[in-house]
């Protein structure tokens, strides 16, 4: 099932200005850990991301969305990647009728969640 509508942007390699999307996630049954686009992501206390892919230690913000079309940082430019099953309900979130093309590239996410191979992973990495 998928569960929420939220805003990630990659920071490894970035800062400001990684690749950024809106799109739905699926989280696990504790909350710990969120799925999207064939990625993984637990909580961490990086200085400027709040969550670590698991798999390859990228870093991450990861948030609930905004209203006032501000998800990216101050600093940081350009356009964000919104799944375009997503466009209606964010449209109504942020209560406008249409996106602002100059801020978002619509796009299509397919509903990656790679729920049993991040456990084998984690299993492995702790038997390591």
């Amino acid at each position: 099932m998928i569960n929420n509508l939220m805003y990630i942007e990659l920071k490894t390699g970035y800062s400001d200005d990684g690749p950024a999307w809106i799109g739905y996630v699926k989280t696990s049954k504790t909350k710990k850990t969120i799925y999207f686009n064939d990625h993984a992501f637990q909580k961490s206390n990086g200085s400027y991301s709040n969550y670590i892919d698991i798999e390859n230690g990228d870093e991450y913000w990861i948030s609930g969305l905004k209203k006032k079309e501000s998800n990216r940082h101050w600093a940081g430019h350009g356009k964000i990647m919104i799944d375009r099953r997503a466009v209606s309900e964010y449209l109504t979130l942020i209560g406008e009728k249409e996106l602002p093309l100059n801020l978002f590239e619509v796009v299509d996410i397919e509903d990656k969640f790679p729920v049993e191979r991040v456990k084998s992973f984690l299993n492995e990495r702790d038997k390591n």
